[in-house]
């Protein structure tokens, strides 16, 4: 928690929200000169299950940033390898053979990836981390938002700002407080969470695997799997009823490389529900505030691309705003005007494409690819696609050409986004 004595009541740029989006852009914000203040409701970043898939076009970002060397020292996982498929048949793609300067998704424990960004982000003078500080409001004059406000363990406060930002996940009270509501486009699905032991088996990498309305991967990280299991969307009450014992048979029998090992999971407890969300926001912006990240866009755990998402809006973000808000920063009225609301929509409209075509192409897959697990739109039958690559891998050549088409979508749209973003705000020297 912030010291009573050195806790602020202005700065240039309030973020709400300590999670990929908002800790990248305060690192990108102080490292221009930019004095920036990011709230987290939590006194630490350690939240299990948390997304921790880095692709390479994050891992790119980090090079630029001179992270790499710090990134590499934390304990983590490198998969290369995606195995895809159902019953014996199979899509294998090596994304170590991808034309990729990091060919592979790196599953690094978020808190140790968000606690390397706030370290760096210390080193700028401008910078401030308030754990605990849940914000509850926005600060408004004339039509413009001014800051916000926030709850500690001492109790309400206010603080000014010339920007406001929400980076505070899918349900962002500030957005709602901003009259930001976002359109639902659904998921048919959510996704239970839990752990296995893992052995020495030869198995590695990410593997999916499907059977009679069910689907499950398992992702290596070293020392357990963790795996996903697909359910149809609200049947978690209903599962919950049944032993653990049935859950823990359709694990052997989709991923039967697990073995006994699943006797690891001895109750419900041991399970975690994510609540699949897939929704965007018309517009992101007012004056003064600005949503990012997954209170823009809330993506599915589909290709795991929600928080490279989030760290190429943060970029954008300060790519577009860093040098308007320095010059905001110099002017003794500043918290009397109004950041150029163009400015934040050039933000939305910079990332508009990747943000929502990724949405579609997870809206795609989720139709498309586990229409049969948790319901197509007819309730019945397996998807077209579906049905189209099971016969592809049915021959030699079909099984090729289903390989090399998944390949380049994974390297395209999962691994390098539709529109990496590249580190070309200013920077500062850091803190003496």
């Amino acid at each position: 928690m912030e010291p009573a004595s050195t806790r602020p009541d202005m700065t240039t740029v309030a973020i709400s929200g300590g999670g990929p989006a908002g800790m990248m852009l305060g690192l990108l914000l102080a490292r221009a000169g930019v004095d920036v203040t990011v709230l987290e409701k939590h006194a630490d970043f350690f939240n299990d299950f948390r997304g921790d898939t880095l692709h390479p076009s994050t891992r790119a970002v980090l090079d630029e940033l001179g992270l790499s060397e710090e990134v590499e020292r934390i304990p983590h996982r490198k998969v290369r390898k995606v195995t895809v498929g159902r019953d014996d048949t199979n899509i294998v793609v090596d994304l170590s053979a991808l034309p990729l300067a990091h060919p592979y998704i790196a599953m690094v424990p978020q808190w140790d990836f968000l606690d390397m960004l706030a370290r760096k982000a210390r080193g700028y003078p401008g910078f401030r981390l308030i754990m605990g500080a849940e914000s509850t409001d926005l600060l408004s004059h004339e039509g413009a938002v001014r800051g916000l406000r926030y709850t500690d363990g001492d109790g309400e406060h206010e603080l000014r700002a010339v920007l406001t930002v929400s980076a505070d996940g899918r349900r962002s009270a500030l957005r709602e407080r901003a009259g930001l509501r976002p359109r639902v486009l659904g998921s048919p699905m959510d996704v239970l969470w839990l752990r296995v032991p893992r052995a020495d088996e030869q198995v590695e990498g990410l593997n999916g695997r499907t059977g009679p309305g069910t689907m499950a991967f398992a992702i290596d990280r070293g020392d357990y799997w963790q795996i996903a299991y697909v359910i149809r969307k609200g049947g978690f009450d209903q599962l919950r009823t049944e032993p653990v014992e049935k859950l823990r048979e359709q694990l052997r029998g989709l991923l039967p490389f697990l073995g006994e090992r699943v006797q690891a999971i001895e109750s419900w407890d041991d399970v975690a529900l994510l609540d699949v969300r897939l929704e965007r926001l018309d517009r992101w912006y007012r004056p003064g505030y600005l949503c990012i990240g997954d209170a823009a866009h809330a993506m599915t755990p589909v290709g795991g691309v929600g928080i490279n998402l989030a760290v190429q809006d943060a970029i954008a973000t300060a790519n577009l705003l860093a040098v308007p808000l320095l010059e905001a920063q110099q002017d003794p009225r500043r918290f009397e005007r109004t950041i150029r609301t163009e400015l934040l929509a050039r933000v939305q409209r910079r990332r508009w494409f990747p943000d929502a075509g990724t949405q579609r192409v997870q809206q795609f897959m989720q139709r498309e690819l586990f229409g049969d697990i948790v319901g197509t739109a007819n309730g019945q039958g397996t998807p077209a696609a579906r049905r189209m690559v099971e016969a592809a891998l049915r021959t030699p050549t079909g099984a090729k050409v289903a390989t090399a088409i998944y390949s380049r979508l994974m390297s395209r749209i999962m691994m390098r986004g539709l529109r990496p973003e590249h580190v070309t705000s200013p920077e500062r020297p850091l803190r003496a």
